[in-house]
């Protein structure tokens, strides 16, 4: 049987073409789920670079400078140093809890950012249960807390996961009558369409001016739930040497480094959508639709600036969480636990009975 040149050929040619396509459709098929988390692992190192330079400035004294231009390799040098130290394991402890502890942390504050649009229909899930999605995603964190607190045999590690978990539950009960009061206002639970609502009315139509007090009671519950000065008694080191993280090292340790920075990322974009406008561009004194001579819809420029403004809004809450660490002394857990159950959660449920009877009283 002879076969012609050409019909091997064409058979080997479309072979590569067909291998060709397989492969750019898992590369497509990877691009949604690695570019975010490289957006978030830069988000991140910005964060850590941010705090020591501002926490320098409050403190009068040079931050980080000769690791790259302006220090900003310090944090990437950090990272690299924890990776390549020992992974040491307690002998009486119980080895699965040590080591699960810290990857349950990590993964339930990255699955939060799926329902975070940062620009107008750039988001990963639109999901009509949005924002509650969020609060029952991080309700789990601490349970990784308490994991590591348990399994590593220690009394200062184990009262620091008791401490978390009852942080954390102490102060997501008043900040979820806030979000359900947003909710209301905007009629939907979806992180889209809660900033569209408020995109309507331009600057004045944010939800910080409709509900102050919502933003306040969850300005404070997110400090706490993110374990900031003055809530950061669960690692208070006067008291616990590192609470949880008393016996880790290593890249475990580094783990819980980052979920406290991924943490309290997620907690500024959240308080960017529901309180800020979210990627809208409408400022007083600044009209940056007409400047660029975009709308909601401006294609890939117009998304870019809406990321940008989303971002922007999330760093000057970050802003305001760092100076507050250096500017209020750490609580007493007492005082800790009072302020969530005895202030914030009436404040809040009084938040939402105002909210109710407005728009009842607006059918």
């Amino acid at each position: 049987m002879i076969i012609d040149t050409t019909e091997i050929q064409a058979i080997n040619s479309f072979s590569r073409s067909e291998s060709l396509k397989e492969v750019y459709g898992l590369v497509w098929l990877l691009v949604p789920i690695f570019t975010p988390i490289v957006g978030i692992t830069i988000g991140v190192l910005v964060i850590v670079w941010l705090e020591r330079e501002i926490s320098a400035g409050i403190q009068q004294r040079i931050g980080p400078e000769y690791a790259g231009p302006l220090g900003i390799l310090q944090a990437p040098a950090d990272g690299i140093k924890l990776l390549f130290k020992e992974d040491l394991l307690p002998s009486r402890g119980d080895v699965r809890l040590f080591s699960i502890g810290p990857s349950i942390a990590v993964i339930s504050i990255l699955l939060s950012y799926s329902s975070i649009p940062f620009g107008y229909r750039f988001v990963l899930a639109d999901l009509s249960i949005g924002v509650f999605l969020w609060i029952a995603i991080s309700s789990i964190a601490p349970i990784g807390l308490l994991m590591s607190g348990y399994g590593s045999n220690n009394k200062y590690s184990f009262s620091g996961g008791l401490r978390a978990a009852a942080q954390s539950i102490s102060y997501e009960i008043p900040l979820t009558p806030c979000v359900l009061s947003i909710s209301l206002l905007s009629n939907s639970s979806s992180t889209v369409d809660i900033v569209e609502a408020q995109s309507k009315y331009g600057f004045w139509g944010w939800n910080l001016w409709r509900q102050p007090i919502g933003f306040l009671v969850f300005l404070i519950s997110s400090l706490a739930e993110c374990e900031r000065l003055p809530f950061d008694l669960p690692e208070a080191e006067e008291e616990l040497v590192a609470g949880y993280q008393t016996e880790y090292s290593g890249i475990k340790f580094g783990l819980f480094y980052v979920a406290s920075y991924l943490n309290l990322l997620v907690s500024s974009l959240f308080v960017t959508v529901l309180y800020l406008g979210g990627w809208d561009p409408y400022i007083p004194y600044i009209f940056i639709p007409e400047l660029f001579g975009i709308n909601k819809t401006g294609g890939v420029f117009g998304t870019t600036i809406g990321i940008l403004i989303t971002l922007a809004k999330a760093y000057l809450f970050l802003f305001i969480s760092i100076t507050t660490r250096w500017t209020l002394p750490r609580m007493r857990m007492d005082q800790l636990l009072d302020l969530g159950w005895k202030f914030l959660l009436p404040v809040s449920l009084g938040n939402l009975l105002l909210t109710t009877s407005s728009q009842l009283l607006s059918l």
